[in-house]
């Protein structure tokens, strides 16, 4: 018995645990919903195959070649030459103008000037820049999904408000119907109450109709049906600080890395690059121009060394290209001064808005105080004759708005906060 004791306890809390959203899990829930999250991974793949390609900048390149052609003159001994041989017997035929060739190349870079490790740098930061705009994008998914959040809960509050007000005057419906049997009270008080009643009852309609349209688009973003499901409320724990960490300074600061790397690949293209060499080929005439005179057989030749280059045609362009990055980062830094601004200026008047709202909930819980005081005595002085039935729905209504404006003011509080805090990342 105590066991199946234990295990109902358990499957309520479990049920309750189900049953209930956060705020942080619908952001974490939207995140991982939302198509653009595939980024991460489609970003990190195709940083990986741009490193993986400058990496393989100091791999041996071997070209495979073959070559067929006619020309016009060859080598040759002078006529004099050929005559005086020719006297001795010795027969030159000459090289023939046709020629062929198969050969095998191959080129082992020793030093590229930089340009290799320029490439990783910046396939690096541009894939970092990538990373950080997405996680701007999914940062201002959050707002959305606050926004989403705290709808709900200023309708259901609203709700929850109108129910009571409901309640209040079937309440005082069912007196005035009691006071009518005993000849108190006429049709006409009993009549303007339920006519009150039911036009609280349409606004409820609407009401709901509007938060039920909230939560399924919430329930879109976070890829979970949230039909049923309680909202919890978030503590009202105000930012320790207003510094910012949004994640759009990280953005700026991988857009200057980008430019960084860029320069550094600039500079690569104005230094000398160094390989080795090595080719083979199978073909007629071979390097020794006097046997293949000889003969027009084919043969085995190779040729190996180091070569250097230099392209001095990148001067003509380094120093503007340089500026023009390091104007460029100018204007990121610039953009980033305006971000900070702008974001101390909002914080600033998200902060006196806290403030604001927090008086003002402290004077609606006394305002709602009084107004249910002067209701119900305007509820005995009905029952005594004094008032009228106007009077008393003037005096419910006047309640009803006092309770649902401090109940809206609680949940804008709310908000406000986690607006504040959205701001600056707090």
């Amino acid at each position: 018995m105590k066991r199946i004791l234990i295990m109902g306890m358990l499957l309520t809390v479990s049920v309750g645990a189900r049953g209930q959203l956060t705020l942080d899990g619908c952001r974490r829930m939207a995140r991982e919903h939302y198509p653009e999250i595939a980024r991460y991974d489609l970003i990190r793949q195709s940083a990986e195959y741009t490193l993986s390609n400058a990496r393989r900048s100091y791999l041996p390149q071997l070209i495979l070649s073959g070559q067929a052609s006619w020309q016009t003159d060859v080598p040759e001994f002078p006529e004099a030459l050929n005559g005086m041989l020719a006297g001795q017997g010795i027969a030159i035929p000459g090289m023939d103008k046709d020629q062929y060739k198969v050969s095998l190349e191959v080129n082992q870079l020793l030093w590229d000037g930089g340009k290799s490790r320029a490439d990783q740098q910046v396939a690096q930061a541009e894939s970092l820049e990538a990373q950080r705009s997405v996680d701007v994008d999914l940062y201002a998914l959050e707002g959305r999904i606050d926004d989403l959040y705290f709808g709900v809960l200023l309708l259901e509050a609203r709700i929850e408000q109108t129910k009571l007000t409901m309640n209040l005057l079937r309440s005082n419906l069912e007196k005035v119907r009691s006071m009518q049997r005993n000849g108190v009270a006429m049709q006409s008080d009993a009549d303007a109450l339920e006519a009150e009643l039911l036009s609280v009852g349409q606004q409820l309609g609407q009401v709901e109709a509007s938060c039920e349209s909230y939560r399924q688009m919430l329930a879109i973003f976070i890829g979970k049906d949230t039909k049923g499901v309680e909202l919890e409320r978030p503590a009202a724990e105000e930012p320790r600080g207003d510094d910012s960490q949004r994640p759009e300074l990280e953005w700026f600061d991988a857009q200057i890395g980008t430019l960084s790397a860029q320069e550094a690949l600039i500079k690569s293209s104005t230094r000398p690059r160094f390989g080795f060499f090595a080719q083979g080929y199978y073909g007629y005439p071979g390097l020794d121009y006097f046997e293949s005179m000889m003969s027009n057989d084919w043969s085995w030749n190779a040729l190996i060394g180091v070569k250097m280059s230099w392209n001095f045609g990148a001067y003509y362009t380094r120093k503007n290209s340089l500026n023009r990055l390091r104007t460029t980062q100018r204007q990121v830094g610039v953009q980033r001064d305006v971000f900070l601004f702008n974001t101390r200026l909002q914080s600033t008047q998200e902060r006196g808005e806290v403030v604001r709202l927090r008086k003002a909930l402290a004077d609606d819980d006394r305002i709602v105080a009084l107004r249910r005081s002067v209701r119900e005595a305007a509820e005995s002085k009905l029952r005594n004759g004094v008032i009228d039935t106007d009077e008393l729905l003037r005096k419910i209504t006047e309640e009803s708005a006092a309770m649902m404006a401090r109940s809206a003011r609680e949940i804008e509080l709310l908000k406000a906060i986690y607006e504040w805090k959205h701001t600056i990342n707090g």
